[in-house]
């Protein structure tokens, strides 16, 4: 790294200041850590809503947030806010609602959910279709529903809470968004548009109409019981995805910024790499070709080669489909080093978090950085032959890790990858 702190490239060297995390392991990265370095799950059967006649009654839901029934929209909020004040505390920089950067919000889908559907429809006379029901819900009696179900509230309510800093930016890249919101962060700092960004993904949309949504589409583990054995990445018996809960929080700031300051640089987000296939609504593309061009970008991008990798953090869904493609992807790009190349899936026990999951990954890439401890995948009891990986197997494992590349790879096409780094005077 040059004395003027830009990478390869000439541009501003991106540095992370601040993590924070949710996920149904509880609140906080220590929390969180300690969980994900014992092996612990927390996936768990669904209690917060009827789930009778569902074939999929398990998640990684967070229930400690609420006593009271509450929507996927408000919960997203709630997990995001908790996320960003741990990252925005952690990195000392502005005050308490005057955050000096841009934000850049990953948040799921919104639509009105059954509960709200219904009482809407009871206040409209005649037939009822979905316009009807966005009708009434715009009127001033509901307008506060109308605003809790549109796309951008989530991210304008975390912008005022937090003060940051020009519009706020709201977007779904299926289950990469976490990861392109740290990317988009990455991209306006070294354009010199911002010299600090808030990136958050969040994710609080486990409802039954979504269960049934991904259930239809064959997506979910029905192995119910118990519940912490239903996600195995890269294991032969693996049948499906666990959905589940969370944020993950990123204050990034341009390298020189920080220093200035005093601030304690926790990690480089040193490459982005990003890529869409289109090849289908919902599978991966067989030949893998659109995921190991976003690793091989990434790795150009921070202008490192896949020698300098030290682990992978796994998309590693627990879909059959996935897995492979995943495996078959790594296995192209950094060729035979995969049979010692540590690889593992913190989805084995938090489910998958769907928007919030590039961003939740991210923060647990750099705590396996800070920490020199890989967490690992756990239910890996029954190794795939297919796919030969030197998978982390249910217990972590101590290693010197200074670059991991964290895979997001979404429905849709959508896959963005991200290079991690140590700080440079750890490096």
């Amino acid at each position: 790294m040059s004395a003027q702190h830009r990478d390869s490239k000439g541009r501003p060297v991106v540095a992370v200041t601040g993590l924070g995390v949710v996920t149904s392991l509880g609140q906080g990265k220590r929390t969180n850590w300690e969980a994900l370095t014992a092996g612990r799950s927390g996936i768990h059967r669904i209690e917060r809503f009827p789930i009778d006649g569902l074939r999929t009654t398990i998640a990684g839901t967070v229930d400690f947030l609420f006593d009271a029934p509450f929507t996927a929209p408000q919960l997203s909020e709630k997990l995001a806010t908790l996320a960003a004040e741990e990252a925005v505390n952690q990195s000392g920089l502005g005050s308490d609602g005057d955050f000096p950067g841009e934000l850049f919000m990953a948040v799921p889908p919104v639509e009105m959910e059954w509960p709200q559907k219904q009482e809407l429809a009871q206040a409209i006379d005649g037939d009822v279709d979905y316009d009807g029901l966005l009708r009434a819900a715009a009127t001033h009696k509901h307008k506060p529903m109308h605003e809790l179900f549109l796309f951008g509230g989530v991210a304008d309510h975390i912008a005022d809470r937090f003060g940051t800093r020009g519009s706020p930016i709201s977007l779904s890249t299926a289950c990469s968004s976490g990861a392109t919101a740290i990317q988009m962060g990455v991209e306006a700092i070294r354009r010199g548009e911002t010299t600090a960004a808030l990136c958050v993904g969040t994710d609080g949309s486990v409802h039954a109409e979504a269960l049934i949504r991904f259930s239809l589409l064959s997506a979910l583990s029905t192995q119910n019981d118990p519940p912490e054995g239903a996600s195995k990445p890269f294991s032969k018996n693996r049948d499906g995805f666990v959905m589940g809960e969370g944020a993950g929080a990123l204050v990034l700031e341009d390298y020189d910024h920080a220093l200035a300051r005093g601030a304690t640089i926790l990690g480089i987000v040193a490459g982005c790499g990003e890529r869409g296939d289109g090849f289908h609504r919902t599978r991966s593309s067989p030949d893998g070709k659109p995921a190991i061009l976003a690793m091989q970008d990434a790795l150009a991008d921070a202008g490192l080669t896949p020698d300098d990798v030290d682990y992978i953090n796994a998309h590693g869904t627990s879909t059959p489909e996935n897995d492979k493609m995943e495996a078959m992807s790594c296995s192209a790009v950094f060729g035979e080093r995969m049979a010692r190349l540590p690889i593992s899936s913190n989805k084995s026990m938090i489910g998958h978090t769907l928007t919030a999951a590039g961003a939740v990954e991210a923060v647990i890439s750099l705590l396996t950085i800070a920490n020199g401890r890989i967490p690992p995948t756990i239910n890996y009891n029954q190794p795939d032959a297919a796919i030969a990986l030197d998978v982390v197997p249910n217990t972590a494992r101590d290693a010197k890790v200074r670059t991991v590349i964290s895979n997001s790879f979404g429905f849709g096409g959508q896959n963005t990858c991200l290079v991690l780094t140590a700080p440079p005077e750890t490096a």
